[in-house]
């Protein structure tokens, strides 16, 4: 089957793996034969051994803040990035406090 990514065979790139956590941040650079893809990045990077509890399957990956598939091919320079799921979405962080707002307003107009 014909090679059809564009990679040169022998030839390495740099990427960079990163992971934020409360804690700090992971971050590891690599050099890697092409054609590689985000997924196998993380894995040779080291990251999962390190955090165990991340689980690809909820988690999103991005290269340089935009989203893409865990599939997605890598190039020379990429920042490949593992994302922390939300603990609240922002949708639900807005109305609890639009709630605790009305709930000190009304306290605060109070007898």
């Amino acid at each position: 089957m014909k090679d059809t990514s564009g990679a040169v065979e022998g030839v390495k790139i740099r990427i960079e793996v990163a992971h934020a956590r409360p804690e700090g941040q992971f971050l590891v650079a690599l050099c890697l034969p092409v054609p590689v893809t985000a997924s196998e990045a993380i894995a040779r990077s080291g990251v999962l051994q390190r955090f165990p509890d991340i689980d690809l399957q909820h988690c999103a990956v991005g290269i340089h803040g935009r989203r893409c598939e865990a599939v997605a091919v890598l190039a020379d320079g990429d920042r490949v990035e593992i994302y922390r799921p939300l603990a609240l979405d922002a949708k639900e962080r807005r109305r609890a406090r639009a709630a605790a707002a009305r709930r000190r307003r009304v306290k605060n107009e109070g007898p």
